[in-house]
């Protein structure tokens, strides 16, 4: 026997493996059938191991060489990039997030450090009091360093949307303080780009306390920035470390700017329009020098500077670059682009020669119309028929009145008897529009501070005491207190709380007024079997303001589409470039602002991202803020590049095709706000901020653009609350809901429930007093409470403001406080 034949090989079934037939149950499909299903498609079962090219390790190791060596290569060309010749120069703003740390010397030490290679300090942002460029030759980078005021909020979140670093100042024993952390809310809502930690003041310490200062601030700043290096700033060496990680570290990639086009102001000129009749006057041609970042620019399309609003373009220069690392050879025009050399100031003001090169088409040029046109007429019903016609006349026929006589055919068409102004006048009431929340907000809150005023009159008497005797000891202190102190928002503030708490206690429940129908009051409002399951139209009864909006079909297919053909896009201005941009129809107010010292920031628009339209934004309540927070009230909105102002409405976060309002920006789940604003394509940060009347703003909610939907089916959910007056086995008698007989007949077919969870139907009305018999699906109990669920659609309020004014600066912010402190103390 040959060695080796008495073991014997277990079989293994290959892919054509034997597969027995299932029980034919007379609905399986002939060959035929499966044949022309497939259409030549060949089975799994059928491919062979050699069609699924299975490789050997040595080639699996090269191909996940290969891989590895082009991701190091596309990471080393986008280093080269940024910072280089071909590149912007590297953006790095200075950010103190302590009142007490000195930013400025920081500036100081970098500029000192810059001294090797070029600094310019007039190649820094336009209008800034600390900014200044920077080349390093032998780093082969450049730079372009900006401190922003930190008074002013607003400018620092609009330079951190364009930063490629940022430097966070910190204080060596406490890190930052309640303004740092301020900041630092808003920045990592926005979305924080590639940042570095830095404290000063280290080496001034004793040899022993450095390396415990260094651990106890690296604990502190953990939860922050888990992965961010802590860097020393005492010394050149110091600086010339932080300048070499600020070039080298790898950039964080943000949505919002990589998809677009911008650029930072360093040089703005502005001409006024040639005077002419018609034309606007106060307009004129704002010129805007600065390097193209994130996507090539396009001269056709428009561009939006943050917090001044949408403009066209005419031209784009490209004047010499102010930060070359080496002599480069003049950069030629793109086919298809203007290449013509022009000489022109450009916004240098040295009269050198500037290369056009690009011009805008008036044909191709996108519109700044934000709105739909409206006709009218739209709303307008067609010519009668002849049949309509004849039948007017019949019924004018058969009316017989009384007139004075001597009175025409004309004249008596406009005398009315006194059935049709009763009729005209209960027409009016029905017609009225109570779609803003105002009427329903008054009647919780009128009934409440009445409840109030007559439960806590004790207390309130207390309370008067004690402040008596407080005033009699400290009569000073107190009169320092109540002039910081404003009468009508404390007023205010103290009607949305106890509106606030009577909505947790008893959430959408409103009294039934006695002196008006409710069928009258409730006119807008419906039932619904289930609020999950029953359908409610889009398209049913929409306000007059959703004519002027636009809709896409696929709001996600569309921007599947848009960002596609951007990212594909390599025509137009090249990122890195520096060039000139002409901006037409510019108010001066831009230049005053860039005089005042605040950056301009100026980004290209996707398409259709200037017209109006319904957004909704997912945000989450800030824990630093416990005001309520009423629907359609006015907020202060950051979306993207975008700041405005408007009125939106809350609802709840769900998968449904209805959406539940909510009364109060809730704190403890996800909240949708939706508002009319200019359409933005996801992704993009959101910042709620909420302006009181003395000028501060305060953060109310940050969160993510979610998407772009006005067919979002928003229901305000009204309960009409009753009580059981007498009980039976499964009927009960209730009253207190309605208060005449019209209304409980009106309301019949609407489901009720109870807040124990039985389940009924309005039977019959007892008398004319509101009392009406009900049957629930099992016996009450009698501290039970019937309550009927009314539903309505709601629409924000159309009160979109481009413009935002300035808050109040943190500085006079925190004195306020501190001063109120002292004062309570």
């Amino acid at each position: 026997m040959a060695p080796g034949e008495d073991q014997q090989q277990a079989h293994r079934p290959g892919v054509f493996k034997q597969k027995n037939k299932g029980h034919k149950h007379g609905k399986h499909r002939t060959k035929g059938e499966i044949g022309r299903e497939n259409k030549g498609r060949v089975a799994v079962m059928a491919l062979t191991k050699k069609q699924r090219k299975e490789f050997k390790k040595l080639d699996r190791r090269h191909k996940a060489n290969q891989l590895r060596r082009n991701k190091k290569e596309m990471v080393l060309t986008e280093k080269r990039r940024l910072g280089s010749k071909d590149g912007p120069p590297h953006l790095v703003t200075v950010v103190a997030l302590h009142a007490d740390v000195d930013a400025g010397a920081v500036t100081r030490l970098l500029r000192a450090e810059g001294a090797g290679g070029l600094v310019r300090e007039d190649q820094g942002v336009s209008g800034a009091k600390d900014s200044f460029g920077m080349v390093l030759p032998r780093f082969k980078q450049r730079f372009i360093f900006h401190r922003p005021d930190p008074s002013d909020l607003h400018s620092l979140l609009d330079v951190a949307k364009i930063a490629d670093s940022l430097i966070f100042v910190l204080d060596p024993s406490v890190g930052w303080d309640s303004y740092g952390e301020y900041c630092l809310s808003c920045l990592f809502a926005q979305g924080l780009p590639t940042h570095a930690l830095v404290c000063q003041g280290v080496s001034a310490l004793a040899v022993k306390k450095r390396s415990d200062c260094r651990r106890s601030l690296s604990k502190m700043v953990e939860s922050r920035f888990p992965d961010a290096r802590l860097f020393t700033l005492d010394s050149d060496q110091d600086a010339t470390v932080l300048l070499r990680h600020l070039g080298a570290q790898k950039q964080r990639r943000l949505g919002f700017r990589s998809r677009r086009a911008n650029l930072l102001a360093q040089r703005v000129a502005f001409t006024p329009n040639p005077t002419t009749e018609g034309a606007p006057t106060g307009l004129g041609t704002l010129r805007v020098s600065g390097y193209v970042r994130g996507r090539p620019m396009q001269v056709n399309r428009l561009v939006h500077i943050v917090g001044h609003g949408d403009f066209q373009l005419s031209q784009i220069d490209a004047p010499e670059d102010p930060l070359p690392i080496q002599a480069t050879a003049p950069r030629p025009a793109k086919p298809g682009r203007e290449g013509d050399v022009e000489m022109m100031d450009g916004g240098h003001g040295d009269g050198a020669a500037v290369r056009v090169l690009m011009k805008a088409q008036p044909a191709k040029r996108e519109s700044l119309q934000a709105e739909a046109e409206v006709d009218p007429m739209d709303g307008e019903q067609t010519w009668p028929t002849e049949e309509e016609l004849q039948e007017a006349e019949e019924k004018q026929k058969k009316r017989v009145m009384k007139v004075p006589k001597g009175t025409s055919e004309y004249q008596a068409a406009w005398i009315l008897n006194d059935e049709q102004e009763n009729g005209d006048e209960e027409e009016d009431e029905s017609c009225d529009d109570d779609d803003d929340d105002a009427e329903d907000m008054m009647d919780d809150g009128d009934e409440i501070d009445s409840q109030d005023a007559g439960s806590g009159s004790g207390e309130e008497e207390e309370e008067e005491e004690e402040e008596e005797l407080n005033s009699t000891d400290h009569g000073g202190v107190d009169q320092r207190y109540d002039e910081t102190m404003d009468p009508a928002e404390e007023e205010d503030g103290l009607k949305r709380y106890r509106e606030a708490r009577s909505h947790v206690m008893f959430p959408d429940e409103i009294d039934t007024p006695i002196d008006k129908a409710a069928k009258t009051r409730f006119q807008r409002y419906r039932g619904l079997k289930s609020f999950r399951t029953s359908p409610w139209d889009p398209m049913e009864n929409l306000p007059f303001n959703y004519s002027r909006i636009f809709q896409f079909q696929s709001f996600e297919r569309t921007r599947r589409r848009v960002l596609a053909e951007s990212s594909e896009e390599e025509e137009g201005v090249m990122v890195g470039w520096y060039v000139t941009l002409h901006v037409l129809d510019v108010p001066p107010s831009v230049l005053e602002s860039v005089q005042q010292g605040r950056p301009l920031v100026l980004v290209s628009l996707l398409p259709h991202e200037q017209k109006m339209s319904v957004m909704h934004l997912l945000v989450r309540r800030h824990p630093s803020n416990t005001e309520p927070i009423k629907s359609k009230e006015e907020l202060v909105f950051q979306c993207g590049f975008r700041r405005f102002r408007a009125s939106p409405i809350f609802s709840q976060h769900t998968s449904a095709d209805k959406h539940k309002m909510e009364r109060f920006l809730r704190d403890d789940a996800p909240t949708v706000v939706s508002v009319y604003a200019p359409i933005t394509f996801p992704t993009a940060g959101v910042l709620l901020f909420k302006q009181r009347d003395n000028g501060m703003q305060d953060l109310v909610a940050t969160g993510s653009l979610l998407s772009c939907d006005p067919q979002r089916v928003v229901l305000k959910r009204t309960v009409v609350s009753g009580h059981p007056f007498k009980i039976n086995r499964r009927s009960a008698t209730v009253r207190y809901m309605f208060f005449n007989r019209e209304d409980i007949l009106w309301f019949k077919p609407v489901e009720l429930r109870t807040k124990w969870g039985r389940r009924g139907h309005i039977k019959e009305a007892l008398g004319t007093h509101g009392h009406m018999k009900c049957v629930f699906d099992n016996q009450l109990k009698s501290q039970d409470t019937v309550l009927m669920n009314l539903y309505k659609r709601v629409y924000p309020r159309w009160t979109y403001d481009p413009y935002v004014p300035l808050p109040l600066p943190w500085v006079k912010q925190e004195q306020e406080v501190n001063m109120s402190e002292i004062d309570m103390e």
